[in-house]
């Protein structure tokens, strides 16, 4: 009886735990356009040599595949242009309440659709937000308006010096308990530029 396949199973199992490993630590709501690809092409990849297939020949396809998709990450991290043509960016789908709708098409993505990513985070109303987006990995990101916000340890430590302070001047920045709704994260994916301009290797 051959049991070949033993060993072959043992090999492949341990070799795409290396190789998966390698490719990087994201779960599957993570993955980018690149990545999932080479997930799937590496999932049907890696049973072949459970039939007739050589192992070693496709263990050495598969990391090929991977070194090509870290080349893919490593040549994305130089250029924006070439980021958003392989990645895509976010988009806005609701702007100070309101849905916009000239984007949901672009994303072929309806108002049903959106509804339900925002059960999942716990959202009921879209005037609830001041923005929110959909990421290139699909998944939903968004602001609340500040009135609908948890207040936070700061702002209660605020409140707490605002009401010790009545009668004498507040202290720098006391009046202030939260930073500039209209510079952040979501203006950026608006105006298709970062507010604060990141290192090169970064941006």
């Amino acid at each position: 009886m051959d049991l070949h396949f033993i060993w072959k199973a043992v090999v492949v199992v341990f070799g795409g735990v290396l190789i998966l490993r390698l490719a990087g630590r994201k779960s599957i709501s993570q993955l980018t356009v690149a990545q999932t690809v080479m997930m799937i092409a590496v999932g049907s990849l890696i049973i072949q040599p459970l039939g007739d297939r050589n192992i070693w020949i496709t263990m050495v396809i598969t990391v090929l595949m991977v070194m090509t998709l870290l080349f893919i990450e490593y040549i994305v991290l130089k250029s924006d242009t070439l980021e958003t043509l392989i990645y895509g960016k976010s988009l806005i789908v609701i702007e100070n309440g309101q849905v916009n709708e000239s984007n949901l098409k672009k994303l072929r993505l309806t108002v049903d659709m959106l509804e339900v990513r925002m059960r999942q985070q716990s959202i009921q109303h879209f005037t609830d937000l001041q923005w929110a987006t959909i990421e290139s990995n699909g998944q939903l990101g968004y602001m609340l308006k500040p009135e609908k916000q948890y207040a936070t340890k700061e702002d209660i430590q605020m409140l707490k010096s605002l009401i010790e302070m009545t009668h004498s001047t507040p202290q720098n920045g006391a009046s202030q308990t939260r930073i500039d709704a209209s510079d952040n994260i979501f203006t950026e994916v608006k105006n298709r530029k970062h507010t604060e301009k990141p290192k090169e290797n970064l941006d």
